[in-house]
């Protein structure tokens, strides 16, 4: 689908212009959108436009990383927008020319559809050029990403408020699946940033002067999505960390006690090992209260053991 805004020299505001009308030079400056084009309206890129072919490129083939190119009267950008529901990145490709901005993208974007209906229903806010629209374009994907991230933070918070006696194994399949999530943002948003770096300091881009501090406010919101992630990354980790050492502290314990029944045993097996031979020659077995008198030493060597280990601190492991 190809859809047209055109900001006219009084200012006018027209929807879905025809594209031979673009030309008209009673307009101003247009946006056109291709959202999820078919291969015909695709090709207006080439026949209308005449972009470059490795700039098409870019906008038909596999997801590019953010980027911006320049060329002859145009730039060229991609940009990121994520899927609030699978985390999944949808590239957005926009041409920014000295009248005219294009954007390009196969599947549906919230953002764009903001920025175009808040064209619509306020037409002199936009009255800045074809650069603010681009930084409009731009400022909403990036706003876009802060739900996304703050539904993260709540989800961190909620794990760790939850009951103690919640199963762990349950809580760090939570946090595994939030590291995920906070992996996908992150490479999304650290290119993004970079890119908007680049085009704070771009001479090409042709930005107004007066127009760098709303681009210099996106870069900032990127910076603070980024120490978020950062900042959440570091929390999983640290629940994982402890995860890990209290497996571990408790495999410990598991071992010790393991060690102080089989240290009690050892001897206990000993003598029953030796008095359960069967030589005819061994006086105590005839000795008629040998049975209790090997139980009386069994017992005083187990009541020994277990005060000998308690008095080491070894039981004091499984608290």
């Amino acid at each position: 689908m190809i859809r047209t805004v055109a900001i006219t020299q009084d200012l006018y505001v027209k929807e879905d212009v025809p594209l031979d009308h673009l030309s008209d030079p009673s307009i101003k400056w247009f946006w056109v959108d291709l959202a999820s084009p078919s291969e015909e309206e695709a090709k207006v890129l080439e026949t209308f436009f005449n972009f470059h072919p490795l700039a098409i490129e870019d906008c038909l083939h596999l997801l590019q990383r953010p980027k911006l190119d320049y060329y002859e009267g145009y730039s060229f950008l991609v940009l990121h927008y994520l899927n609030s529901n699978t985390l999944d990145v949808e590239e957005v490709d926009v041409f920014i020319g000295e009248n005219y901005l294009v954007t390009f993208h196969f599947k549906p974007v919230l953002s764009i559809e903001t920025v175009r209906q808040r064209l619509l229903q306020h037409p002199s806010g936009f009255n800045k050029g074809v650069s603010y629209i681009a930084y409009a374009v731009l400022d909403q994907l990036v706003d876009d990403y802060f739900p996304i991230v703050y539904e993260i933070e709540d989800k961190l918070n909620e794990i760790e408020s939850r009951d103690a006696k919640k199963s762990i194994a349950l809580l760090m399949n939570d946090v595994f699946d939030i590291r995920s999530d906070l992996l996908k943002l992150r490479k999304t948003i650290l290119p993004m940033r970079d890119l908007l770096y680049r085009i704070i300091n771009s001479e090409r881009l042709h930005i107004p002067a007066e127009q760098k501090a709303y681009f210099n406010d996106i870069y900032d919101h990127l910076i603070k999505l980024t120490s978020m992630v950062e900042a959440n990354r570091d929390m999983t980790s640290d629940m994982r960390d402890n995860y890990l050492s209290l497996n571990a502290n408790r495999m410990n314990s598991i071992m010790m006690t393991l060690t102080i029944i089989s240290s009690i045993f050892i001897p206990l097996t000993f003598v029953v090992g030796l008095y359960g031979m069967n030589f005819d020659h061994m006086p105590e077995l005839h000795w008629h209260y040998g049975y209790y008198i090997v139980l009386g030493i069994m017992a005083l060597m187990t009541i020994g053991m277990v005060l000998w280990f308690k008095r080491k601190g070894w039981f004091n492991v499984n608290k």
